[in-house]
């Protein structure tokens, strides 16, 4: 797999790298700013963008625009973005179009790096990661409308997915059959109003549902 790192902080840029290419992934370039982002992306056609938030020179959200900016010009790009903190603004402004192949974690999640490692080729494959912190701070959140509807295992089990988890990573975290869990999301899909369709993915949408205020 081949990975473009943006990261200005060289020994999380130099370590990202080196835990990638121990695992057999190609770095295709590591940026220390955000600035030539979505032109290095179109020289080296990485399969996944990781990217930190605060990036040079004000160290605010200069990582999160370019990587808004890039799935603005290249639709369906795969970026996994990363963040000091959970800024859950960042996380809804950065899946508030499409939640496909979008990751957000906490930098602090590399240190397990095979979950982290996993959560990359999630994102490069098209599936959507989000840092747990991250959940449960939208789990807290009040809401109205169609997740009222829902049952408190209903809300884990869109949590979960959330996250990105499959079917088997949920039906092993609620500690529950497989069965069990397709049921859950049947349900969840038929709640929020997700009929059938051959041109939008209905996991995905449900996510974003989960996600918009």
């Amino acid at each position: 797999m081949r990975v473009l790192i943006v990261e200005d902080s060289v020994l999380l840029r130099e370590g990202l790298e080196r835990i990638l290419v121990e695992y057999g992934d190609e770095v295709v370039a590591a940026l220390g700013t955000a600035d030539d982002l979505v032109p290095t992306v179109e020289a080296t056609a990485p399969d996944v963008v990781i990217a930190d938030v605060r990036m040079p020179p004000t160290h605010t959200d200069e990582g999160l625009r370019a990587a808004i900016e890039l799935r603005r010009l290249r639709p369906g790009t795969p970026v996994l973005v990363l963040s000091q903190y959970v800024e859950e603004r960042y996380a809804s402004e950065l899946l508030s179009a499409d939640a496909e192949a979008i990751g957000y974690l906490l930098k602090e999640r590399v240190a397990d790096v095979a979950d982290f490692i996993d959560a990359v080729h999630r994102v490069a494959e098209g599936g959507t990661v989000l840092d747990p912190e991250v959940v449960a701070q939208l789990l807290a959140r009040r809401r109205s409308g169609p997740l009222d509807t829902l049952t408190p295992r209903e809300r884990e089990v869109l949590a979960l997915m959330a996250e990105g988890r499959s079917n088997a990573g949920i039906a092993q975290a609620l500690v529950v059959s497989e069965g069990a869990v397709e049921k859950h999301i049947s349900s969840i899909f038929g709640r929020l109003g997700l009929a059938p369709t051959d041109t939008e993915h209905r996991r995905v949408l449900a996510v974003l549902t989960w996600l918009r205020p």
